[in-house]
């Protein structure tokens, strides 16, 4: 088991550092059907995988300027009370409901991910270029390093700001408290739709959210889920190492064809996790 624990990280690794994002939503279907995790147990686990994950990268973007932070503490603030009752909920729910909501998300995540690539080679509907963007991690159309963004000025326009803000903390946070996801497919367009973040930073900002709200709903879930350590740990370290090698391979092949593969595989996964559910209802 020990092996197919290392293996799995690695892929997931992989994912992670070729996509530079989104492969963690795997996390879960891989730790039920492959290592044998109930569903409850899967999630609490990869909170710790994505938590980790999230702090080490947020690390390297923090040195390198690209988080704001007040915009991160109060994003994350809000995603973990919204956390904490996406955890009771998680408790209540049945395992089957519990997987076929995972299998919807992950078709949402893919169809980000498809629409992204389709964005890549055109210049129309730029709002969901950039709103699909986050499904491989990637920049979109206007993202250069030295670009300079204002957030928006006048009291409706702050007032719209910071309802897009509170509607996707409280989104994210419920997702990570009832699935164990990062939620980054929601941060980082709300980051650079909203606040008009360049892409780099938004990257930068969503990953210490994701570290705060999968902190919050991991304690919340503490004495009240088991703690599968002897897969987190080797799982987690595996997925780390992974990680470097999935930025070589990056290097090597385009993003769109990565993108697209990955789509792909998320909704073959997705069936098969949703076959698996329904059948248990």
């Amino acid at each position: 088991m020990l092996v197919v624990t290392l293996l799995a990280g690695v892929v997931i690794g992989l994912s992670l550092g070729a996509l530079g994002g989104g492969g963690s939503i795997l996390t879960v279907p891989v730790l039920v059907y492959l290592l044998h995790e109930q569903p409850r147990v899967a999630t609490t686990a990869s909170l710790v995988i994505v938590g980790v994950t999230a702090i080490l990268a947020a690390t390297s973007h923090a040195r390198s300027g690209r988080v704001r932070w007040r915009a991160a503490l109060v994003f994350g603030a809000l995603g973990i009370a919204a956390s904490f009752g996406g955890a009771k909920v998680n408790r209540l729910v049945d395992p089957s409901v519990l997987l076929l909501s995972f299998a919807a998300l992950m078709l949402v995540a893919a169809t980000a991910m498809i629409l992204r690539t389709r964005g890549s080679s055109t210049t129309t509907a730029p709002a969901a270029h950039e709103l699909a963007t986050v499904g491989a991690g990637q920049p979109g159309p206007d993202t250069h390093p030295h670009a300079r963004h204002e957030e928006p000025t006048g009291g409706s326009s702050r007032a719209s700001t910071a309802g897009k803000v509170l509607v996707a903390a409280l989104v994210v946070g419920f997702l990570t408290g009832f699935l164990g996801v990062g939620g980054g497919f929601i941060i980082v367009p709300a980051l650079v739709l909203a606040l008009r973040y360049e892409m780099a930073v938004a990257v930068g900002t969503s990953l210490v959210v994701i570290s705060i709200t999968s902190l919050g709903a991991f304690l919340e879930r503490l004495g009240t889920t088991e703690i599968p350590w002897h897969t987190i740990v080797p799982f987690t370290i595996a997925a780390v190492l992974g990680s470097f090698a999935g930025k070589r391979v990056s290097d090597t092949v385009s993003g769109p064809t990565l993108t697209r593969a990955f789509a792909g595989l998320l909704v073959l996964v997705a069936a098969y996790v949703a076959v698996q559910a329904g059948t248990s209802l």
